[in-house]
């Protein structure tokens, strides 16, 4: 009888342990599943160092480490790239043309596999100018810019229902120069759709101007005659970020490593000059600086952007009332030549491309202050010049 009794004991013991090992699956585990999301990196190179082009990465968030599960060389120097606002494809501006003699850069539409993140071509065009250094896609998903640094000129392209590309609608050469020995002729650097997708600022730092355009959605094309902004002569302006919520703008400016401040009319889009900001620290000696990329946090409080020569992030308080900047502080980027990062959609961390030390550096992002701190995790990559990021469904 006693036997009996201990059996019977035994086996409720082992499934109490058992229920209680498995109540977290049982109640909790669906909510995990909606939970996890598996979140990839594609990073744009310059062919060089063995770069084996665009990278796509797969990022574990918990352990901060990544694996490649695909590299993508099609054409020569991926240097930049744009996501779809469906997520469902990918573009990248190529600096090497579509055949030997062509002077021209190439444009390249990926569809996305919505389980793995991997890339499939669907087609390529040509870029048109010399040097494409950027491009983006408007709001709505019908149009994509490019930028030509060394053309100096910029082109639009129709987004096909396919999620290809068409031959490009607009070709606009700009004209002109300015003061510093960089700006002899027009170097086309960035074009930023507004938020409505009514217009899009094109920011060419040969000329020192932003120009505003007005963009035909439907036809992939934009508009010939642009409202004018001129910046300070010498300033070069580069990169180009809109406020979420607030009707202010900020303009990186490489030459003179500072930001410009703007106000922007909700109706014209039009930009009103309200003051710049100096970049630069004065507790570090440089012989050379180029300013380089500029983002916002994901609540619009705090305001990054990138130098090059002195390697760092300069940190600035976005005034919620004015749109104005303080700064807060300088950040050591972790290696060489910080020519792009990326503010984590998430907003807990930060992606920098330190471009002449071959490595990612992943900083996160303090709540209260806004300043990132390095986690001591990088990415090994040659020549890492841009970053995008994917949440996997």
């Amino acid at each position: 009888m006693k036997q009996k009794y201990f059996l019977l004991y035994d086996a409720v013991q082992m499934l109490s342990r058992f229920l209680i090992a498995s109540f977290p699956l049982l109640f909790f585990s669906p909510l995990a599943m909606t939970q996890t999301q598996n979140e990839i990196l594609y990073i744009g190179t310059y062919s060089e160092n063995d770069s084996k082009g665009l990278y796509v990465l797969a990022f574990n968030r918990e352990k901060l480490s990544t694996e490649t599960i695909q590299t993508v060389h099609d054409k020569k120097s991926p240097t930049f790239l744009a996501l779809h606002p469906n997520e469902k494809f990918l573009y990248a501006a190529y600096r090497e043309g579509k055949n030997e003699n062509d002077p021209a850069g190439t444009i390249v539409a990926y569809a996305i596999d919505e389980k793995t993140g991997k890339l499939s071509m669907i087609n390529q065009v040509s870029s048109v100018g010399a040097s494409p250094c950027h491009i983006s896609i408007d709001p709505s998903g019908q149009v994509a810019f490019v930028s030509h640094y060394q053309g100096g000129n910029l082109s639009s392209f129709k987004i096909l229902k396919s999620g290809g590309i068409s031959e490009a609608v607009s070709f606009i050469q700009h004209q002109g120069s300015s003061v510093h020995p960089n700006q002899t002729k027009p170097h086309m650097h960035a074009m930023i759709p507004s938020p409505d997708g009514n217009w899009v600022y094109a920011s060419d730092l040969g000329i020192d101007q932003i120009l505003k355009y007005k963009v035909h959605p439907k036809k992939g094309s934009v508009g010939k005659e642009p409202e004018i902004f001129p910046t300070k002569p010498g300033s070069g302006p580069r990169h180009f970020v809109l406020h979420p919520d607030l009707p202010y703008a900020y303009s990186l400016e490489e030459l003179s490593s500072t930001v410009g401040i703007y106000r922007v009319d909700p109706k014209s889009g039009n930009l009103s000059f309200m003051n710049r900001v100096p970049m630069l620290s004065p507790e570090i000696q440089s012989d050379y600086n180029a300013a380089a990329d500029i983002h916002l946090s994901v609540d619009g409080k705090w305001l990054y952007a990138s130098n090059r020569g002195q390697d760092n992030l300069a940190i600035y308080r976005v005034d919620q009332e004015t749109g104005l900047l303080k700064l807060s502080e300088h950040v050591p980027t972790g290696g060489q030549h910080p020519r792009n990062f990326k503010v984590d959609e998430k907003g807990d961390l930060l992606f920098v491309a330190n471009m002449e030390s071959d490595n990612v550096v992943i900083f996160r992002i303090q709540d209260q202050s806004g300043i990132p701190e390095s986690t001591g995790k990088s990415i090994s990559i040659p020549r890492p010049v841009f970053i995008e990021q994917l949440f996997l469904k």
